[in-house]
């Protein structure tokens, strides 16, 4: 398979090492729990793993599709377009967990957010390679920002705060890599801090999770009594982590994840691993998104295209965004927020647009190896 793929091969070696830890550690955390609901403990691993064979057959694909189809207006327009109207059809379903990300029609559920994350990398790289001349003009910048805007916006709506803010950072990251002044960043960053300040402060619920995160990280008590507290998602996560030592419990002997540990299977994943494999286990795992890194930025420094440079630096950025966040909640670094750890977290459409992005990546990789 490997001569298959072309490009980089650490990169999708990685890539493939990642997405099986990730299978054992999804059946690992949800097997009792599914059991529990729907009286086979094969359930959630049975659907991870389909959308990861339909990942990895996109990643193969996409790893042989010459990058350049994508730095065109005739495929960013109308790829925009499509991107707009799912995120805006998201709020014709109804709500889980008090939130409108996903669209869903019998069995099947998507969530739309996974696809604008990539599109908004592909964006801007074809949009700033086009105008790296123009790029500290109020003109570039703000046609440049557009489409970021509306993806952010109808994404807080959802509302996922987290993903927006992962796709904010982003969007700063690119164009800061394209040339931007540091005068345009500090304004961006001043006039996006009141929205930012009020949709942390102005939201009753993010307030509570601040104020308990605030709380807890100088009085670290646990309330496990409240299941419903976000102190408790993040005392349980803590004492998953604690418990796993320096070498973990063992595959499939965890604790936390009998209905102590909310969601140890998607968003306190990371959790789990060090609960079963401990200190070594989280470790390895950190390796791994850090050695991807690696390859990611490596392929957008080697790369003499500024579409495939962009590109390349946007996917990369956005899957290390999304771990350091997912493992800083872990963690309790930061407030409890739901989003996933990439192709480690169940969660199909995530898995499966993170696979569509790294064969991408690798196929950029194939210009500069």
């Amino acid at each position: 398979m490997a001569k298959r793929i072309g490009g980089d091969k650490w990169m999708f070696f990685t890539t493939v090492l990642l997405v099986v830890v990730g299978l054992a550690m999804v059946f690992s955390a949800s097997a009792v729990v599914a059991q529990e609901r729907y009286h086979s403990p094969y359930t959630f691993i049975g659907k991870q793993a389909l959308w990861a064979l339909a990942g990895l057959t996109a990643l193969l694909f996409l790893s042989r599709l010459d990058y350049s189809l994508y730095k065109s207006p005739r495929f960013i327009f109308p790829a925009f377009s499509l991107t707009t109207i799912l995120l805006a059809m998201v709020f014709f379903f109804p709500k889980s967990n008090n939130a409108r990300r996903w669209i869903r029609f019998g069995g099947f559920s998507f969530q739309p957010s996974e696809l604008a994350k990539l599109m908004l990398v592909l964006f801007l790289a074809w949009f700033l390679s086009t105008r790296l001349d123009k790029i500290n003009k109020w003109s570039t910048l703000w046609r440049a920002c557009f489409i970021p805007l509306v993806f952010i916006a109808l994404i807080v709506l959802e509302p996922d705060l987290g993903t927006a803010l992962v796709m904010a950072g982003v969007t700063a990251m690119m164009l800061f890599l394209a040339g931007m002044a540091w005068k345009f960043l500090i304004g961006g960053v001043c006039i996006s801090l009141p929205i930012l300040a009020w949709e942390l402060f102005g939201v009753s619920w993010r307030l509570k999770r601040i104020l308990v995160f605030v709380r807890f990280f100088f009085h670290p008590n646990c309330d496990l009594k409240d299941t419903g507290a976000a102190s408790y998602h993040t005392c349980q996560s803590l004492i998953a982590v604690g418990t796993g030592g320096v070498g973990g419990l063992g595959f499939m002997d965890g604790q936390q994840k009998l209905f102590f540990l909310p969601e140890p299977y998607t968003d306190f994943i990371f959790a789990n691993i060090a609960e079963e494999m401990g200190l070594i286990g989280a470790i390895f795992i950190l390796c791994l998104f850090t050695y991807f890194g690696y390859r990611g930025l490596r392929t957008a420094y080697r790369s003499q295209d500024p579409f495939a440079r962009l590109a390349a630096f946007g996917i990369t950025m956005t899957i290390l965004l999304q771990a350091f966040f997912n493992i800083s909640v872990v963690i309790a670094l930061l407030p409890t927020k739901g989003i996933p750890l990439p192709l480690i977290s169940s969660g199909g459409t995530s898995l499966c647009f993170t696979l569509a992005s790294i064969g991408i990546l690798l196929n950029i990789s194939r210009k500069v190896d």
